[in-house]
């Protein structure tokens, strides 16, 4: 879709309006088809199977897939604007985003997408935090809070000044690192995935997962399920070592991670 959106001038407001739908189309039907097999296949199809590594024992609230749903949307449709930004940005010569391909992209797009992930870890951490702040809490983040038992739906529901705060994460990003715009697009639908994992109240990842040597850095449903449970720890997106480092990790999710 970004590969599209470069041949096209968006400084126009027709152009970007255009952009901004399709956009919308691509982000809020992505969210919607994941959140959907997530759910059907661990909630709905294998529920039986998949009951014993339900985190949470009680019952989602009355109507809160449909409120989910509706939060979901409108982020989708922040995203999408960000998104047609970040092209204009681009086309105005702000980014170092690029839609070339070379020899050495084959080593540089692998690094750029942990260096990207690690940027976005760091902003997303710092700014969770800021969003706990009690001044602040009530409104920007209690729409996300309103979850108090996660679902693949939970994963973009957000109150629209968190929506854009999280948008601007990757344009950001793309004004001091290059990155291809392949590599944007595999990064938008990993954070979709993981996000929609982390949300899913089931553990899919095996028995022992916190204590291997990857697991212990690898946020999953459990590590995200006490942040909604505890609100004073776990506030990681992709990884925990920002929690670890400054303290912020769950006690209870430490003892998963001892021998």
């Amino acid at each position: 879709m970004i590969g599209n959106l470069f041949m096209y001038d968006l400084r126009t407001l027709p152009a970007f309006s255009v952009a901004v739908l399709a956009m919308f189309l691509v982000v809020g039907f992505r969210y919607m088809l994941v959140a959907f097999l997530f759910y059907g296949y661990f909630h709905v199809w294998r529920k039986k199977v998949w009951l014993a590594y339900k985190v949470s024992a009680k019952p989602y609230s009355r109507g809160q897939f449909r409120r989910e749903i509706g939060w979901s949307l409108l982020t989708s449709f922040i995203f999408a604007v960000a998104g047609s930004l970040m092209v204009v940005l681009w086309q105005m010569g702000y980014t170092h985003l690029y839609s070339t391909f070379s020899w050495q992209d084959l080593w540089y797009m692998p690094l750029s997408l942990v260096c990207a992930m690690l940027l976005h870890e760091t902003y997303y951490y710092w700014l969770h935090r800021l969003m706990h702040h009690p001044r602040l809490y009530k409104y920007v983040h209690k729409v996300h809070h309103n979850s108090l038992i996660t679902s693949p739906w939970t994963a973009f529901s957000f109150h629209p000044t968190e929506g854009v705060l999280e948008a601007i994460a990757l344009p950001l990003i793309v004004c001091v690192l290059p990155l291809h715009y392949g590599i944007i697009v595999f990064l938008l639908t990993f954070m979709t995935i993981s996000s929609v994992v982390n949300h899913l109240d089931i553990e899919i990842y095996p028995a022992g997962f916190a204590q291997h040597w990857f697991g212990k850095w690898w946020i999953g449903a459990t590590h995200h399920a006490l942040h909604h449970k505890e609100f004073r720890y776990n506030y990681g997106l992709y990884f925990t070592f920002w929690d670890s480092l400054m303290g912020t990790e769950s006690p209870l999710y430490q003892k998963l991670r001892r021998p």
